[in-house]
């Protein structure tokens, strides 16, 4: 199991839309279940977006601050899931974003926490994509990157969007190989193509290996950006044919990082939804149909 951190520059390179293509595109075995958190200080988009407005707002990031300070994180984490899954199995989840940016400084305590129960959550057969966006990977919510297995920075092949990852790249990698990081080699680019450089021209310039690509297809993702109906043919369009073969390279990275580092030890963040009982049936999960 993974935790995979996902964040972006300038230069729109939809750190949200391949997220979200990547929880609808990644292969589970039975059993197994994909959380996608929104912690961008930001805001959340995919409520309001890919949702359309059908699932309430009350659920989701913005009140962890609320039982960071109560101590009860880990009961309340459980209960903010939106179930997203075509069958409503509960196998593909969504952990709401907050709904304000000035909602980010309430959660600066609690961002250490919610780092370490995704660490820890694998106990329970769940990987994490966390949505960093635009400004996550750094500041208080840092600590989410830091401890992540793998941190992918969505780039477009443009001058725009590589001059912009540069710098941040290079933060990025000082902050992962810093104290509380996993190590620089954590870091890996998925590209977003539709500029003129190419894979090879990309990992040069940034000293980054190009994990992946997705084809830019502004039309495309505008289903899971704004909600459009794709039809039936979406899963076979070429943006989902990317994301499925996307996270190959990705697990992979993940594997061979987690035989680098030693394995984690058990603590108190390890409880599951299955512990946790609440009005939505099993672990309390809200549902978005």
């Amino acid at each position: 199991m993974s935790v995979i951190a996902l964040a972006g520059g300038t230069g729109a390179p939809g750190v949200t839309s391949t997220a979200l293509a990547l929880l609808l595109a990644w292969p589970l075995d039975p059993g197994r279940r994909l959380i996608l958190a929104e912690c961008d200080p930001d805001g959340g988009a995919v409520l309001a977006g890919a949702l359309q407005g059908r699932m309430d707002a009350r659920y989701g990031l913005r009140n962890l601050a609320v039982a960071q300070r109560k101590d009860e994180l880990v009961e309340a984490f459980w209960r903010q899931l939106v179930d997203i899954s075509e069958d409503n199995s509960s196998s593909r989840l969504l952990l709401p974003g907050i709904t304000d940016p000035a909602q980010a400084a309430g959660l600066d305590p609690a961002w250490g926490s919610l780092a370490e129960l995704f660490a820890r959550i694998e106990d329970h057969q769940h990987d994490v994509l966390v949505d960093l966006g635009r400004r996550g990977a750094f500041g208080a919510s840092a600590v989410l990157a830091k401890r992540a297995d793998v941190v992918v920075m969505v780039v477009r092949n443009t001058l725009r969007g590589v001059q912009s990852a540069q710098v941040r790249v290079e933060a990025l990698r000082k902050s992962l190989a810093g104290p509380g990081g996993t190590g620089a080699d954590a870091l890996a680019v998925l590209l977003v193509e539709g500029g003129p450089y190419k894979s090879g021209e990309v990992e040069k310039a940034l000293g980054v290996p190009v994990l992946a690509t997705v084809p830019w297809r502004p039309k495309q993702a505008e289903v899971l950006s704004d909600g459009v109906d794709g039809g039936s043919r979406f899963e076979r369009s070429d943006l989902m044919r990317a994301a499925r073969a996307a996270t190959g390279p990705l697990r992979e990275r993940v594997a061979l990082r987690r035989d680098r580092l030693a394995p984690r030890a058990p603590g108190p963040y390890n409880q599951g939804p299955y512990n946790q009982q609440g009005p939505h049936g099993e672990g309390d999960m809200a549902h978005a149909r």
